[in-house]
């Protein structure tokens, strides 16, 4: 018996922009206050993590010890220079090939869902001027636990309307990868297969699927 595919959930990061680069230059920005560096390759490390987990690796990384209020003073300092940068985005950087995709799923009657950790993705998607393109939002102000736990994609059906079967998940990381699969949903990765091991598909890009791949899934 084949299910029929009829959602696509996407992961924000990685797959839609690459906000990546921000969140290295704001982070680098606090190490560098607090008098260490922090390096592209430490990124690395961060991606998918909680913002609370990202700043006690820095500073394990700087062998700095904070409070737990100055803790909280610091991952916010750090989101609110995140934020001043995601305002000045532009449609520019939305990665290749992603709007179109987008477009093609709802010109073929696919529905689709962001399903992202950041708190911040409105404010994305209406800078690069595409949060009309998708039928549901669910953030990092809408789930409690982080992936690889399914929540914020199985949270993306259910506001869908349509059972985790039928949803394919896109995402970039490992962890979201083991969400898609632990919520019981098809995932595409977006980024080397040797990384993306468990994802039933792996493309460079958006710009590398198209409607018919999905629906063979």
């Amino acid at each position: 018996m084949t299910t029929t595919i009829k959602a696509c959930i996407f992961d924000l990061d990685g797959v839609i922009v690459d906000t990546a680069v921000y969140h290295y230059k704001a982070w680098k920005r606090l190490a560098n206050e607090l008098g260490f560096d922090f390096t592209e390759h430490q990124n690395e490390q961060l991606k998918g993590v909680s913002r609370t987990r990202s700043l006690e690796l820095i500073l394990g990384w700087g062998g700095v010890t904070k409070t737990a209020e100055e803790q909280v003073e610091l991952a916010t300092r750090k989101n609110n220079w995140y934020v001043e940068m995601i305002n000045q985005m532009t449609p520019a950087e939305i990665l290749p090939g992603a709007k179109e995709f987008l477009e093609a799923c709802r010109n073929t009657g696919l529905k689709t869902a962001l399903g992202s950790a950041s708190k911040n993705s409105m404010t994305i998607l209406n800078k690069v001027g595409i949060a009309n393109l998708f039928d549901a939002i669910v953030d990092g102000n809408h789930v409690t636990t982080p992936k690889p736990d399914p929540e914020v994609f199985l949270k993306g059906a259910e506001a869908l309307g349509v059972a985790p079967a039928e949803c394919v998940v896109f995402e970039d990381a490992i962890a979201g990868v083991q969400a898609a699969k632990n919520g019981g949903m098809k995932a595409v990765g977006i980024g080397s297969p040797d990384v993306l091991t468990e994802a039933d598909l792996v493309v460079s890009g958006l710009d590398k699927v198209t409607i018919e791949t999905i629906k063979e899934l």
